[in-house]
């Protein structure tokens, strides 16, 4: 039996309920962008939040420990002065980034249609061309 940290939803499938509660924690973005800034080579935290951009110190922290419990990284302290900190993916991780990696070639080469339909679709509700449905 897998325990998840998620109580019980009721009228939700039990095994439904599992795949919700790790989508939850693989779909934040902050996650997705941690991954993929691992994937080419293990990096120093100070190196993953410039890399990423936009995230605060705190919630890096809180990505990566919630991506090292779920065994997506490790986490290696080096012993100087100050001590430096590296993450890495591990193998599950690293099978993680693959579909991720997919899917960000998949967004920066329909992003330009995306943003298209995106206008295309908040003229038409500017001008009232939009019919509720």
């Amino acid at each position: 039996m897998v325990v998840t940290d998620a109580p019980p939803q009721p009228g939700i499938h039990p095994g439904c309920q599992r795949v919700i509660e790790i989508f939850g924690r693989l779909g934040d973005k902050w996650t997705i962008l941690s991954i993929l800034m691992l994937t080419e080579k293990p990096r120093r935290f100070n190196e993953l939040k410039r890399l990423i951009g936009g995230i605060s110190q705190q919630m890096l922290t809180r990505t990566l420990k919630a991506l090292e419990r779920d065994g997506m990284l490790t986490r290696t302290v080096y012993p100087t002065v100050p001590p430096q900190v590296e993450y890495a993916l591990t193998p599950l991780g690293r099978s993680l980034s693959e579909p991720l990696l997919q899917l960000a070639s998949w967004t920066l080469e329909h992003v330009g249609d995306i943003e298209d339909h995106r206008v295309a679709h908040d003229g038409k509700k500017a001008t009232g061309e939009e019919r509720g449905g």
